[in-house]
């Protein structure tokens, strides 16, 4: 759902539990993570910088992709200050936990070695900058995602802190995530019982779509969901979830309305192509509702307010809905608008906290 940008937001309190699956931070004007590097990546930090793949990490509806008011009286980028987002948010919406999913691009790096350095300082100031000083806050786990080594050292370093619930990739990878590359990546994720996020956005080298680079803007934030959709295949058929049983997969800010005809089209094709892959030992439908979870922002919005709660059968995944804000950007869903028709009590719970409550292993506070 949309808010205006030209007007403050009211906050109206929801009466259930509420926790946040989809805040964005950033890092100050005064760029802090060189001081959590050695000498060497410093130097390269401060001189170089990354190398990565052109492209646009967010259409440009509004600077830095963001709310008009989500600007910090110091004028720091939104998201980087964290008094500024717990009065803003965390306190006016009364979120019991809120996820960091900090869409940094240390994993997208062309230099793997300096990916992994920026990951490890981005995750050190992630602790040290939000999660110590607020405890209603968890994160994600930054890595190198293209290399499976460095990304896996990186999830064994910190895999265990309890500050940081999930891993976090972007979606436009280099290659489909089902192939073998990321494998030991998926390994200790299991090994640390973390979820893999795959998170809206990203420049993975190819182009958005199957047949070569969109005009605009606008079909680039729309046409998104076509990635998370490879993935979900590409898990699928390469039998991650046979090698990995545990592994748990979170999709974010990509949608959800494509999934259940995407389910019907694997189970199809299964029935009539498993001799290709018969390391499937069932039908894909099952790995996906049994494997991915999905945030509500972008929340569908049907033409008719009876279709959604007719998705909501389609999709059949009531116990894998998490509701997120997508906190500080221009499309912002507060607690109290996201859910577009009124749903029954113990579902509504199940979106707004219990869900991600067992998922993410939070304990209800006081």
């Amino acid at each position: 759902m949309v808010l205006a940008l030209e007007r403050p937001l009211q906050a109206r309190r929801t009466k259930q539990a509420v926790i946040d699956c989809d805040i964005h931070i950033s890092t100050p004007r005064n760029d802090p993570l060189g001081q959590y590097m050695s000498a060497r990546w410093r130097r390269h930090h401060e001189v170089f910088g990354g190398r990565g793949h052109s492209g646009a990490g967010y259409p440009r509806m509004n600077p830095a992709a963001a709310r008009t008011d989500s600007w910090p009286p110091n004028g720091d980028p939104p998201g980087s200050d964290l008094a500024f987002l717990q009065q803003q948010l965390l306190d006016t919406w009364g979120i019991e936990y809120g996820v960091i999913n900090w869409t940094f691009r240390a994993g997208g790096q062309l230099n793997l070695e300096y990916g992994a350095a920026l990951a490890r300082a981005a995750n050190d100031w992630q602790i040290a900058a939000w999660l110590e000083p607020e405890p209603r806050l968890r994160a994600s786990l930054i890595v190198p995602y293209e290399d499976g080594d460095l990304a896996a050292a990186e999830i064994d370093r910190l895999g265990d802190h309890p500050g940081f619930v999930q891993i976090i990739l972007i979606a436009r990878t280099a290659e489909p995530l089902g192939r073998r590359k990321y494998w030991k990546m998926y390994e200790a994720a299991e090994r640390h019982g973390l979820p893999i996020g795959i998170h809206f956005g990203g420049e993975g080298g190819g182009p958005i779509t199957g047949a070569g680079f969109p005009s605009f803007y606008y079909e680039d934030h729309a046409g998104m969901p076509p990635a998370l959709e490879t993935h979900v295949v590409s898990f699928v058929c390469e039998g991650v979830f046979e090698r990995f049983p545990a592994l748990k997969v979170v999709l974010i800010e990509g949608g959800m309305g494509w999934l259940p005809p995407l389910m019907w089209r694997l189970d199809r094709a299964w029935s009539l192509l498993r001799e290709e892959v018969p390391h499937l030992t069932r039908p894909p439908s099952e790995y996906v509702r049994e494997h991915f979870w999905v945030t509500t922002q972008p929340m569908e919005e049907p033409p008719r307010k009876e279709q959604f709660t007719q998705f909501l059968e389609h999709l059949d995944m009531d116990d894998r809905l998490m509701f997120a804000t997508d906190y500080p950007h221009w499309d912002f869903d507060s607690p109290a608008d996201a859910v577009p028709v009124s749903l029954p009590p113990d579902l509504q719970r199940k979106i707004m906290s219990e869900n991600a409550r067992a998922l993410y292993r939070l304990e209800p506070r006081g």
